[in-house]
């Protein structure tokens, strides 16, 4: 069995990213803990409602109740991006070339490297961001449907229709699909081949019992992992159309217990399933083979993360109790 090095918190923690060979977490109440030759504590926002990991510089992206937005680095620095008062920042993305994207309201704004900030308005809130894996591109979730806009070009907007709430979106890795979370317990794609409008490739991901509230992708992009239903539901992305008439997998079927959380390994095509009642499990693609990595907790798994060697999955919970697991053990 791998072994577990517990940390127990206070209340729910929202996010836990590795910066370098650093484990941090990031609390609701808007703490930072880091575990650094001891746990270490920044005091970042009085309330965080988003937490995401810069894959570029190992820093935290971080907004908070006091519509701030902040970069925290490995050793606690904080540095303030952005600051819009009376206003919840819940939306986040970071981008390449040290860009940043936050939402409030109608519009999103992107922050680049050098302090300037443009505004991208929409007709409907923004609900989710991502930025393109290749040139700055963001995608804007919201009602009926995603936005697309070209960071620094004055290349108009495309729009991708769909009616009903999206709620989160992504980019394959490859750039070649957009997918989209939905309030109506779905997922949406299109396929980003050059047809846009109302001739884009729809695809549509159906069947969860709940709410998607957890998506990753395999390293090369062949799989997309979702969680929503008693298994982590699979797509399968590596033909030129995606998953459109092919069935998913269902990994780590547990009857009546959700997936709460999914992460893939980052060299590997391994998945790690965080559920409802605190168990995680490691499962192989190739043939479906289970590790057990943690047994159940006191809260549902919100958060994981896999170090850059894959060797260390930390973990975090709505209930607080947290931790690493060093799978080489």
């Amino acid at each position: 069995m791998p072994t577990v090095a517990p940390l127990d918190l206070e209340g729910h923690v929202l996010t836990t990213a590795f910066l370098g060979d650093i484990p941090v977490f990031a609390t609701s109440s808007g703490t930072i803990h880091r575990l650094d030759g001891g746990e270490k504590v920044t005091e970042a926002h009085s309330g965080l409602l988003a937490c995401i990991k810069d894959p570029a510089n190992q820093t935290l992206i971080t907004g908070g109740e006091d519509g701030k937005v902040l970069r925290i680095s490995h050793d606690g620095s904080v540095d303030e991006l952005a600051h819009v008062p009376r206003k919840w920042i819940s939306v986040l993305a970071a981008g390449p070339q040290g860009a940043v994207a936050y939402a409030h309201g109608k519009s999103s704004f992107v922050r680049l490297a050098d302090g300037s900030v443009k505004e991208y308005p929409e007709e409907r809130t923004v609900e989710a961001l991502d930025f393109a894996p290749k040139g700055l591109r963001i995608a804007a979730a919201r009602y009926n449907g995603v936005t697309l806009h070209w960071v620094g070009t004055n290349g108009a907007p495309v729009d991708l229709e769909w009616k009903g709430a999206h709620t989160g979106v992504t980019f394959s890795p490859d750039g070649r699909f957009l997918v989209t979370t939905m309030q109506e317990t779905a997922l949406h794609g299109w396929k980003l081949d050059g047809k846009t409008g109302p001739d884009a490739r729809h695809m549509r991901m159906t069947g969860y019992p709940a709410k998607v509230k957890s998506l990753s992708w395999s390293p090369k992009g062949k799989w997309l992992a979702s969680s929503g239903a008693p298994a982590a539901i699979v797509w399968p992305f590596s033909s030129k159309d995606g998953p459109m008439g092919k069935a998913p997998l269902e990994l780590g079927t547990r009857a009546n217990i959700l997936v709460t959380n999914v992460a893939f390994h980052p060299a590997e095509e391994v998945l790690a399933i965080g559920f409802i009642d605190g168990m995680i499990l490691a499962v192989r693609i190739a043939d479906g083979k289970e590790a057990l990595l943690r047994r159940p907790g006191k809260g549902g798994i919100t958060s994981m993360a896999w170090s850059a060697t894959g060797k260390l999955l930390a973990f975090a919970s709505d209930g607080g109790d947290c931790g690493v697991i060093d799978i080489s053990a």
